[in-house]
C-alpha cells in the first residue's frame, strides 16, 4: 500500500437533524415504555440509542505510533475539514455546515445515534436493579430514563450520506463530559470498489484512486508521517489525519482519551451504593 501511495503522491504532485426529545422530569424509573422521553423509541424516526451493552467501546481511538518524516515539518491537522466539518465543533454546527453546504444529508435510518459510556451504563444497572428491574427490555428502558435525566445519554455519532455518488461521512463526538464535540470525522467513498475481474475494472480502479489522491494533495498537502498520515507531532494524542484507499479518518485521540477518563471519574463519584452500616 505505501509503495502505490508514495507512487500516486509523486504522480499528484506534478502540475495538473437531530430528533428533540421530549421533556423528562423525573430521577428514579417509574416503569412504562418511553424511556422517559415521552413516547416508544420505537415510532420515533432517523436515530437510535447504541449503549454498548456489551462493554465494548467500538469507537475508541486506536492509538498508533506516529512518527514525523525527518524532511518534513508538523501540520495544523486541527485546523483541517472534511466537507467544512472540523474537529472539536459540537453538534449544532456541524448540522450548520450540512445544511449551509447542501452536499450530504443525514442518512435515511438511524441518522444520530445516542449512547453513553460503558462504565455509566454499568453504575446504572446496578442502581436500576437495586430497585427490583430485572427484565431485559425494562433493565434497558430504566437505564436509558436514568443516563437521559442525569446528562451522561450524548448524541455520540451523525451519520450522513451524499446520494449522487454514495460518499459517506460518519462524525463521531464526545460526551457532555467533554462538551459534546467532535473527536473523530471519517469519510468514505467508492474509488477502492471494482464492478468486476476485468482487466478494465482493475484499469478504472486505479485512475479513480490516483484522481482521488491527487484532489487529497490538493486540498491537505502531502502527508508529514509516512506516506499516508497527517501528523501535529510525534505525540498520536495530538489531531492526525490517514488515509486509505477511498477513506480519510481525522481524528483527536487525546480529546477523546480525557472524555474516557472524565466519564470513568464521574461515574464512580456518582455511583449509588447501598446504604451499608457498619
Amino acid at each position: 500500500m505505501k509503495r502505490l501511495l508514495i507512487f500516486i503522491i509523486a504522480i499528484a504532485m506534478t502540475p495538473l437533524s437531530v430528533v428533540a426529545f421530549d421533556g423528562f422530569d423525573y430521577d428514579t424509573y417509574g416503569g412504562g415504555d418511553d424511556y422517559g422521553y415521552g413516547e416508544s423509541v420505537d415510532n420515533m424516526n432517523n436515530y437510535t440509542i447504541d449503549t454498548n451493552s456489551d462493554g465494548n467501546d467500538v469507537n475508541s481511538c486506536a492509538i498508533t505510533n506516529v512518527t514525523i518524516n525527518g524532511d518534513a515539518a508538523p501540520v495544523a491537522v486541527g485546523n483541517f475539514d472534511i466537507s467544512g466539518i472540523m474537529l472539536g465543533m459540537n453538534f449544532d454546527e456541524v448540522q450548520m455546515v450540512v445544511r449551509e453546504n447542501g452536499l450530504y444529508a443525514n442518512r435515511p435510518k438511524d441518522a444520530v445515534v445516542y449512547s453513553m459510556h460503558p462504565d455509566w451504563k454499568y453504575s446504572l444497572d446496578y442502581e436500576c436493579r437495586q430497585q427490583n428491574v430485572f427484565v431485559p427490555e425494562k433493565l434497558n428502558q430504566c437505564i436509558n430514563s436514568l443516563a437521559r435525566n442525569r446528562g451522561v445519554l450524548y448524541a455520540s455519532e451523525l451519520h450522513l450520506v451524499r446520494a449522487i455518488t454514495g460518499e459517506t461521512i460518519d462524525v463521531y463526538f464526545t460526551s457532555n463530559a467533554t462538551d459534546n464535540v467532535v473527536w473523530k470525522i471519517v469519510y468514505k467513498n467508492d474509488v477502492d470498489e471494482t464492478e468486476g475481474d476485468a482487466e478494465k475494472f482493475a484499469n478504472q480502479r486505479d485512475k479513480k484512486i490516483m484522481a482521488w489522491w491527487h484532489n487529497v494533495i490538493e486540498k491537505y498537502g502531502a502527508p508529514n508521517s509516512d506516506s499516508d498520515k497527517w501528523a501535529s507531532s510525534d505525540n498520536a494524542y495530538d489531531p492526525m489525519m490517514r488515509a486509505y484507499y477511498g477513506e480519510l479518518e481525522l481524528v483527536d485521540c487525546g480529546r477523546d482519551a480525557e472524555d474516557s477518563s472524565l466519564n470513568i471519574e464521574q461515574s464512580n463519584e456518582n455511583f449509588a451504593a447501598k446504604p451499608y452500616a457498619f
